[in-house]
């Protein structure tokens, strides 16, 4: 953990105070409250935990879900809605953007958030977004973004601020619509799609400020960035690694021109901390990703890390590098997870976060101290041994080398991009755990290194196993583990749990599945498909939905 006490590099300060617009929707206020009926925010709430307090449908109940509905959301200009019966006629289309986009040619996976509100369903996916209704799954309206390229991996979902919805699209533009009839209300760039940047998280709204990042696979600078939800102003700029001589961190670099070019995208969102009105988000690798000719031997801040940023300044108050000097594309960017718990007898408000390079940490989520850093990768191999800051330290037989070496996890990580859960029921933090190897071969060996993620061959050649594990948060040590019987990544597009005692995920092999939170065992499951987003839930009519996705179909399950 380090504390910064001055950064150079926010800009463009704004006062603090919440702005309220008239309608419904979600208020400012309302987002700050646990969760429950709703979901209304990336994570369900602030605390990146994805745990709801409903408990209808609970482990003696959940034998008895079954489908309400499904709705399969297609790109196109004649698009009718969903399967139900009560599907009605071609939904309104609102279209906008400023490429050559064609709306009929584009297709995707829904691999983000859905938010539920007031009976309303928001779904996303590059270039596209729908309304539909919560009750049967039938459109309300359809909005295309007309793009001008750029990198269509997938859309993490929406925010929201009253009435007002909030995305990001292929080619860095941040878009507000209108929630109840999906019209623009203004798009504004947020990055350079030509200088490689691409824009795939979910906005994330606190206050009236609308957090937003990017992500880009060659050499540029990430950086978070907040914007006036009514206007579209920006009203401040972080960027993620050194910008100039005398910023924090440029000692960790071996030129300043090396730091500029460094990477630490933002791709995910974060949690946030109305307390201390800290923001928290993860970092993901530097560039070049493989060699280290161009940013020399040192940690390359801020990459591969946690940040906590004050909301109202955009200054960062500390960090926590939980890869020092990456060179395995060991992103840091997962959503943290804030536990109020109890640690060595004390009462602590803490951040937990199971990163991709195998290790799991936990910090007082108020200075930044470290606690706990334990391997919950089995077969995690590419460290030695701890820094005194906490960090793993880096094993250089494990870098990618002429000959190939063999580490362990592979590039894409013990657990990916996907959201994991915390049940303050069970104190138990449920993660995916990878345990794949690679052979990494280096083939670029000029000293400067290959831009971006380039210079290596990496061949997959096996895995002992792939588990949904629960972690004692206090030490990292799995509780249990549930094996998935696939190779590689598990693909089961994140977890839930809930106060009815269980956790939801997909198991890689097309099913949606059910978990008894305490133990693992297996309560429920129905075959819908390879899962592509994390499962949520809501309370609606009386009734407790739980929804998922499986490439572009919605489905939605109730207690029969």
């Amino acid at each position: 953990m380090k504390r910064i006490h001055t950064l150079s590099i926010a800009s463009l300060l704004f006062s603090s105070v919440f702005s309220f617009a008239q309608g419904g929707g979600v208020s400012p206020e309302s987002l700050l409250k646990p969760l429950k009926n709703d979901w209304p925010t990336y994570n369900g709430d602030y605390t990146g935990k994805r745990y709801s307090a409903l408990t209808q449908v609970n482990r003696q109940t959940v034998k008895n879900l079954s489908l309400s509905w499904f709705s399969r959301l297609t790109p196109g200009d004649n698009s009718s809605g969903s399967t139900a019966p009560t599907a009605g006629p071609q939904v309104p289309l609102i279209v906008g953007g400023e490429g050559p986009g064609n709306i009929n040619i584009r297709a995707g996976s829904i691999k983000g958030s859905v938010l539920a509100v007031d009976g309303t369903l928001y779904v996303t996916m590059p270039d596209n977004a729908w309304a539909i209704d919560a009750r049967d799954g039938h459109q309300l309206w359809h909005y295309f973004w007309k793009t001008k390229g750029g990198t269509h991996i997938g859309n993490r979902g929406f925010g929201m601020w009253n009435d007002y919805l909030f995305m990001e699209t292929p080619d860095d533009y941040l878009v507000s619509l209108d929630a109840k009839t999906g019209k623009e209300r203004w798009h504004k760039m947020i990055a350079n799609v030509e200088e490689g940047y691409f824009a795939t998280p979910a906005p994330i709204v606190i206050g009236n400020h609308v957090l937003v990042g990017v992500g880009n696979d060659i050499d540029s600078p990430g950086f978070l960035q907040s914007f006036d939800p009514e206007t579209g102003e920006l009203q401040w700029k972080l960027y993620t690694v050194p910008m100039k001589k005398d910023d924090p961190g440029a000692d960790t670099w071996k030129s300043i021109d090396a730091a500029r070019h460094g990477g630490a995208q933002t791709w995910i969102t974060g949690a946030y901390d109305p307390e201390t009105n800290l923001y928290i988000f993860g970092t993901g690798n530097p560039t070049p990703a493989y060699t280290t000719g161009l940013r020399g031997d040192l940690d390359n801040l801020f990459t591969c890390s946690l940040i906590a940023v004050n909301v109202d300044t955009g200054k960062m108050a500390w960090y926590f590098q939980t890869s020092p000097h990456d060179m395995h594309d060991y992103d840091s960017a997962q959503t943290p997870v804030f536990i109020d718990g109890i640690f060595k007898g004390k009462m602590r408000k803490m951040v937990a976060t199971a990163a991709r390079n195998g290790y799991y940490f936990l910090l007082d989520r108020v200075t930044g101290e470290h606690l706990v850093t334990s391997k919950y990768g089995e077969m995690t191999n590419w460290a030695k041994g701890l820094t005194p800051a906490g960090g793993p330290k880096r094993d250089p037989d494990k870098d990618a080398t002429v000959p190939g070496s063999l580490a362990s996890p592979t590039s894409g990580g013990t657990i990916n991009w996907e959201p994991v859960a915390f049940s303050p029921m069970t104190n138990l933090f449920y993660t995916y755990e990878v345990n794949s190897f690679s052979i990494l071969h280096l083939t670029d060996t000029d000293p400067r290194g290959s831009m971006g993620l380039g210079g290596k061959e990496e061949l997959f050649v096996g895995s002992t196993g792939s588990y949904l594990s629960a972690l004692d948060y206090r030490t990292g040590v799995a509780r249990w583990r549930h094996k998935f019987y696939n190779s590689g990544s598990i693909g089961g597009g994140g977890l839930l749990a809930t106060a009815g005692g269980l956790v939801f995920t997909g198991d890689g092999a097309g099913n949606l599945v059910a978990f008894d939170a305490t133990d693992g065992k297996l309560l429920w499951n129905t075959r819908i498909g390879n899962i592509s987003n994390a499962p949520q839930t809501f309370e609606m009519d009386g009734h407790q939905y739980v929804i998922c996705a499986s490439g572009d179909t919605m489905w939605s399950f109730i207690l029969h």
